[in-house]
Parts: structure tokens; C-alpha cells; sequence
């Protein structure tokens, strides 16, 4: 093999390297093409790119490949988003493809809601859109109607001020004007509040971010937690639990009334102390049999006889032999 051509070899080589890793830069790998395309319209992308990603379930399944403005004439200014899915998972055309921040730090993603009521989407199918609102964009938008409902409430204090010094005499509006001074220092103070509030969180928005994550976890686990006991079916345990108290408490009863074998054995006083004479036979029976044995097992050739019982040696434990 020349030189020329071992160089061509390599040339080609690092231009197709070189290729692949500025298609990866962008989010494309050409080895593995995307099969399925899909299509989404949005208003306002809220700082969605190309290259983003794509998620099902929080598993990246493909990304944003082209955004371009809609070309229909009665869609004129909106926004259309083209995106590729390299997982062969099925799910309904009436799926929302959802843009949600990808962290605290900025940047967007795409999630697929997925809904399997319906037809399976295809390739080439339009989804459903919409845009979750992160933690500081739903604080604005509850902290901007406050801000305009003060901005009205200071129009209107400083147009009753305006015609409160036409009315009032030399003192009055002095100290009319005192009392507004003390309410300019009360509106800084509030300023530097909301300030502060501002910065606490700008300075903490990981830990708001791990806090509502964590608070999701939980109510997640309750969920979980209550379908697992609506599953256990309580009720029915709880009633049989009942019925099996009340048959023993049925059982101690017919006991305690000395019905049956075992009342008889607990109620009986006769059978106690037959019991209790039968044992001390047992018992004088077998100290007999320890003590003077030839009386139960008796061999002789001479035919002589054993010795009768002796109450007194058996009680005295002494053989009779």
C-alpha cells in the first residue's frame, strides 16, 4: 500500500470523525437514525432549542431536532417544533408533549405525557402542547396582581393627598405630610422586604427546587401508602377478626358453665380429686415395685414365697425383702 494512499485513508477518516462529532455536538447520532417524527404547536416555546432532549417518564427517548415558525396563514406567528423519537414506545394521539425546565440554572426539555386512550400516534402525527410554569414564574405571576393592585392604591392615595391639601389649613398639612413621610419610609421598607425575599430566593433555589422534589416524593408515598389499604380490604378483615372474638368468646363460656370435656376438667372438683388419689396410688405403687421388686417378678427353684406388703416400710421407704 503507497503513502498516497494510506494518507487518503486516514483523511477520510478523521473528515468522517470529524462529521459524526459535530452531529453529536448537536444532539443527532447518524449511527442510530431516528424512525419516528412528530410534531408539536406552541405559542411561545419559553426557551425550548434545537438539540434539547426528549423525555417519557424521565427516560430520554429522543430530541428537538428543527423549530421553525408555523407556515400556515391561520397560524401565522406561532411556533412549530419537530421532534424525533428513537424508542418504538406506543402511546395515543391525545398525548401532550410538555415543555418543563430542564434545572435552576435555565434551559428547556420536552416531556411526552403519554395517553393510551385512542389510536397510537405515527410518525408524522401532531401531539398536544403545553408549558409548565417553574417555581419563580408562578411567584411572579401571583406577586405581579399585587404589585398592580398597590400601584393603584398609590394613585389613588396621592390624588387624595393632592386634595387634601387644597382642604386642609397650614397644620393640618403638616402634619398630613409627616404621617405621608412615615408612609414613604413604611413603602422602602417594604421595597427592601420584597428585595430580600428576592434575593433569599435567588440564593436558594436549589434547595426551594429539593424541597418541592422531596414534597412530591412524599405525597407520591401517601398515594401509594392509600391505594395499597383500599386495596387491603379492612373492612372484610376487621369483620372476620370479629366473628373469630366472638367464637372464642362463645368457647369460654361454654367452659366457664362447665359444658363439655374441657368445662368438666376445670369445673369438676370430684374429678380433681380423683385424679389427685389416683396419683398417690401411682406414686405408693411404684416406690413398692422399687423397694421390693420380687413381689411383681418373683423366680425360685425352693418355692419361697416373697414377703407381703408392709405399709410402714413402703411409707419409710425401707425394702421388705
Amino acid at each position: 500500500m503507497s503513502k498516497e494512499l494510506k494518507t487518503g485513508i486516514i483523511s477520510l477518516a478523521i473528515i468522517a470523525l470529524g462529521i459524526w462529532g459535530y452531529n453529536f455536538l448537536k444532539g443527532q447520532n447518524i449511527f442510530s437514525p431516528s424512525s419516528r417524527y412528530f410534531f408539536v404547536e406552541y405559542e411561545n416555546i419559553n426557551g425550548l432549542s434545537e438539540a434539547s432532549i426528549v423525555t417519557i417518564n424521565g427516560l430520554q427517548v429522543g430530541k428537538v431536532d428543527q423549530i421553525t415558525f408555523n407556515p400556515k396563514p391561520d397560524k401565522k406567528g406561532s411556533l412549530l417544533v419537530k421532534m424525533s423519537i428513537d424508542d418504538d414506545f406506543k402511546f395515543s394521539k391525545k398525548s401532550v408533549a410538555k415543555i418543563y425546565s430542564a434545572g435552576l440554572m435555565g434551559g428547556q426539555n420536552l416531556a411526552i405525557i403519554p395517553n393510551y386512550e385512542g389510536e397510537n400516534a405515527i410518525s408524522g402525527d401532531y401531539l398536544n402542547g403545553d408549558i409548565e410554569s417553574d417555581l419563580f414564574s408562578s411567584v411572579g405571576e401571583k406577586l405581579n396582581p399585587i404589585q398592580a393592585k398597590l400601584e393603584s392604591v398609590l394613585v389613588h392615595v396621592d390624588s387624595l393627598v393632592i386634595g387634601l391639601n387644597s382642604t386642609l389649613d397650614k397644620d393640618a398639612r403638616k402634619s398630613l405630610n409627616r404621617t405621608m413621610v412615615g408612609f414613604e419610609a413604611t413603602m422602602r421598607n417594604v421595597n427592601a422586604t420584597i428585595s430580600s425575599v428576592n434575593k433569599l430566593l435567588s440564593e436558594n433555589k436549589s434547595n426551594l427546587s429539593a424541597t418541592v422534589e422531596n414534597t412530591k416524593k412524599i405525597t407520591d408515598n401517601f398515594t401509594k401508602v392509600s391505594e395499597d389499604l383500599a386495596k387491603a380490604n379492612l373492612g372484610e378483615t376487621v369483620k372476620k377478626l370479629e366473628q373469630t372474638l366472638q367464637n372464642a368468646n362463645s368457647l369460654l363460656a361454654t367452659i366457664k358453665s362447665g359444658k363439655g370435656t374441657m368445662g368438666k376438667l376445670l369445673s369438676d372438683d370430684q374429678l380433681y380429686t380423683n385424679l389427685n388419689n389416683a396419683t398417690k396410688e401411682m406414686e405408693e405403687l411404684l416406690r413398692e415395685m422399687k423397694l421390693n421388686p420380687k413381689r411383681f417378678v418373683h423366680f425360685s427353684l425352693f418355692g419361697k414365697k416373697p414377703k407381703p406388703y408392709n405399709q410402714e416400710n413402703n411409707n419409710k421407704n425401707i425394702s421388705n425383702q
